[in-house]
C-alpha cells in the first residue's frame, strides 16, 4: 500500500541526488516516487530535517517543491516467467516492450512491469489441496520458453495447508495458484515474487565448489579452471578482449542460465550480445541462446546511478533461477563503470572520499556482491549454483588501481588480460603468468577421475613449462637465443606449441571455438610425449633445429585443427604414432651419419 506524504517535498537536486525535507516517514533503503514525473528512486541516507535520494533517472527539470512519494518497500526485483529472452534496464525495466510503446527512448516516469502481465502459461500444479507446503517447495511448473522449466516456489518463512489449489491449465502470471493458510492467515500465490535486490536469497546451506564450470576455452579450463559457483575476475586495459571473452563464456559455459549485465558499457557492445545470442544455436538444445538468456543493460548514455543498482538486480535474478535448482553464470561488464558510479554519488554526497576517490566502502560494496556467488544446497534439497565472472577496466590495464586490488580480496579465479598479447593477436590474451586460480588444487580430483588419472600432472608439468619459458626469455634478451644450451632450445620451442597450439583459440572457428576436458587432455598429453621424446634426441647431441626441420613443432602448433572434438583420443593416438615415428627416423639417420 503506498503512503503518500504531502509535506515530503524536493528542498535540492544534485544530479542523481536529491535531497527531501520536511516530516518524513521515510526509511533507509526505501523506494520512492520523486517528482511530479514519479521517478524512480532509492533512501541512502535518513536524518531529523529529512532524507537524501539517490534517483535512478536522469533529473533534469526536477525542481524544489515538487512531491515525493515513499512506497513501504525497498528496491525490489519483480520475478516471475517471461524473465528469460527479455533485456531490462538497471532497476528492471523492459526495454523491448517499453521500446515497442513509447519508442527509442525511455520516458521519464516509466514504470511497467518486468514481465507481460496478459501473457498466459500453460501451468502443472505440483501440489493439491490439503497439502502442507513449507518455504522453498516448488507448488507449479510451466514452460517458460521451449530451452527451460520455470519452477514457482512457495516464498521462503511461509509454510502450511493449501487451501485452494488451482486446476492445471493456462494462467496469467497474476492469477491465484495456490491459497496457503498458516497460523497468521491465508496467504495468496501466483506466479508473481518481489524479492529485495540487495538481500541475498536464503538458501539451505553453503557447500564447498567441488566441480569445475567448464568453458570450453582451454587456458582456463585446463590452466586456471573456475568452479561451479566460484568468483573470478577478468581484468584487462582497453582493447584486450574483456567483452569478447565474457561472450564466449557465456555462450559456451555449462550453465543452465546466463545473466549478462552490461554496467556501464557502450550500447553498442550489448546490441552485438542482443544480436548474436538471438542468432546463435544453443548447443545444449539446438535453440536460440536467448531463450536461457536474460540480459540487463546499462549502457554508459543511461543514467550513471542505475549502474549501481543494475548488478544487484542482475544478481538477484540469478539467485532466482538458482533457487529453482539450476546452474547460473553471471556475467558483470564491467565493475570498474559500477565502482565509477559509485564515486560520482558518493562525490555528490560529499563523503569522505578514500584512495583515487573511490567511497571508502567500496571493499564492503565489491564483497557484498562476488559473496553472493556459491554452490548451494536450496530450501527444495537440490544443488545448484550462481557463478559470478566479473571485468575489470584498470586505466592504462593499471592492476594496482583500487578496483582490482580490491576485487582480488573477494575472488579466487584471475584471469588477467595482457595488452602485448591482445597486439599480437593472440587471444584469449590471458597471461599465463600474472593469472591463476586457487580452485586448481580444489577441482584436481574431479579432472583426475572425469578427464584422466594424470591430467593434473600433465597440467602442472605445463606450468612449470611456461614458466621456465619466461626465465629463459629473460637470458635470450641479455645474450640471445644462439648461445643457450640445447635442450634450453629445446623448452622454448615446446613453451612455442603450448602457447600457438594449446593456449591460442579462435573464437570464430567452428571446431576451435569449444574444445571439450577431453581434447584439451590429448593436446597437452601429445605436446608433452614429443618434448620427452625430444629430449632423448637432444641427449643424443641432436641440435633442435634438426628436429625442428622435421615438421613436429609445427604440428603441434596446428593441433587444435588436426583433432576433432569427437574422437579426440583415437586422433591423438594416431598423431602420437606419427610424431613418433618422425623422431626415431630423425636419431636413425643421426647415428647413421655418426
Amino acid at each position: 500500500m503506498m503512503k503518500t506524504k504531502e509535506t515530503m517535498r524536493i528542498y535540492g537536486v544534485n544530479g542523481p541526488v536529491v535531497t527531501v525535507r520536511g516530516t518524513t516517514e521515510l526509511s533507509m533503503m526505501e523506494t520512492v516516487y520523486v517528482g511530479r514525473s514519479r521517478l524512480i528512486g532509492e533512501v541512502v541516507s535518513v536524518s531529523r530535517e529529512g532524507a537524501i535520494i539517490q534517483v535512478y533517472e536522469d533529473t533534469a527539470g526536477l525542481g524544489p517543491g515538487e512531491p515525493v512519494e515513499g512506497t513501504g518497500a525497498p528496491m525490489r526485483a519483480m520475478l516471475a516467467p517471461g524473465l528469460l529472452a527479455g533485456i531490462y534496464d538497471g532497476i528492471g525495466r523492459p526495454l523491448d516492450r517499453i521500446a515497442e510503446r513509447d519508442g527509442e527512448f525511455i520516458a521519464a516516469g516509466t514504470d511497467l512491469a518486468s514481465v507481460d502481465l496478459h501473457k498466459k502459461y500453460q501451468m502443472h500444479l505440483c501440489v493439491k489441496r490439503g497439502d502442507t507446503v513449507t518455504g522453498g517447495q516448488i507448488f507449479a511448473r510451466c514452460a517458460e520458453t521451449p530451452s527451460i522449466e520455470h519452477r514457482l516456489i512457495v516464498p521462503a518463512g511461509l509454510s502450511g495447508e493449501v487451501v485452494f489449489c488451482a486446476a492445471d491449465g493456462d494462467y496469467t502470471v497474476s492469477e491465484p495458484l495456490l491459497k496457503v493458510r498458516d497460523e497468521w492467515g491465508e496467504h495468496t500465490l501466483n506466479a508473481i515474487t518481489y524479492h529485495p535486490i540487495r538481500t541475498p536469497r536464503p538458501v539451505a546451506e553453503r557447500m564447498s565448489a567441488d566441480r569445475p564450470l567448464i568453458t570450453g576455452q582451454r587456458i582456463i579450463d585446463t590452466m586456471f579452471p573456475i568452479a561451479k559457483g566460484g568468483a573470478a575476475a577478468i581484468p584487462g586495459g582497453f582493447g584486450t578482449g574483456k567483452t569478447m571473452l565474457q561472450h564466449q563464456l557465456a555462450k559456451w559455459s555449462a550453465a543452465d542460465i546466463i545473466v549478462y549485465v552490461g554496467c556501464g558499457e557502450r550500447g553498442n557492445e550489448m546490441t552485438q550480445v542482443l544480436e548474436e545470442f538471438s542468432d546463435l544455436t544453443d548447443p545444449r538444445t539446438g535453440r536460440s541462446m536467448l531463450e536461457r538468456t536474460v540480459l540487463i543493460a546499462n549502457t554508459s548514455n543511461m543514467p550513471v546511478a542505475a549502474r549501481e543498482a543494475s548488478i544487484y538486480t542482475g544478481i538477484t535474478i540469478a539467485e532466482y533461477y538458482r533457487d529453482m535448482g539450476y546452474d547460473v553464470a553471471l556475467m558483470a561488464d564491467s565493475t570498474s563503470r559500477w565502482a565509477e558510479a559509485l564515486r560520482e554519488i558518493s562525490g555528490r554526497l560529499e563523503e569522505m572520499p578514500a584512495e583515487e576517490g573511490f567511497p571508502a566502502y567500496l571493499p564492503s560494496r565489491l564483497a557484498a556482491f562476488y559473496e553472493r556467488a556459491g554452490l548451494v544446497r536450496t530450501l527444495s534439497g537440490d544443488q545448484a549454483s550462481v557463478t559470478v565472472i566479473g571485468a575489470v577496466s584498470p586505466q592504462g590495464s593499471d592492476f594496482s588501481e583500487p578496483v582490482t586490488q580490491n576485487t582480488k580480496r573477494f575472488i579466487r579465479c584471475f584471469w588477467a588480460l595482457d595488452k602485448s598479447l591482445a597486439y599480437a593477436r593472440h587471444y584469449p590474451a590471458v597471461n599465463w603468468i600474472d593469472s591463476y586460480s586457487e580452485y586448481r588444487n580444489q577441482l584436481s580430483a574431479w579432472f583426475d577421475t572425469r578427464i584422466a588419472p594424470d591430467f593434473t600432472a600433465l597440467r602442472d608439468r605445463v606450468s612449470a613449462l611456461l614458466a621456465e619459458e619466461a626465465h629463459l626469455m629473460e637470458i635470450v634478451k641479455l645474450i640471445g637465443a644462439d648461445l643457450l644450451a640445447n635442450e634450453q632450445k629445446l623448452t622454448l620451442e615446446i613453451a612455442r606449441c603450448v602457447r600457438v597450439g594449446f593456449l591460442q583459440q579462435n573464437a570464430f572457428d567452428p571446431a576451435d571455438a569449444y574444445v571439450p576436458p577431453e581434447k584439451q587432455y590429448q593436446m597437452i598429453r601429445l605436446i608433452l610425449f614429443t618434448y620427452d621424446k625430444a629430449r632423448d634426441l637432444t641427449a643424443a647431441q641432436i641440435p633442435v633445429s634438426v628436429i625442428a626441420e622435421s615438421g613436429v613443432f609445427d604440428r603441434l602448433c596446428r593441433l587444435r585443427f588436426g583433432i576433432p572434438n569427437d574422437g579426440a583420443a583415437a586422433a591423438a593416438r594416431k598423431a602420437e604414432q606419427e610424431i613418433n615415428r618422425a623422431l626415431e627416423e630423425i636419431l636413425h639417420s643421426y647415428s647413421e651419419k655418426q
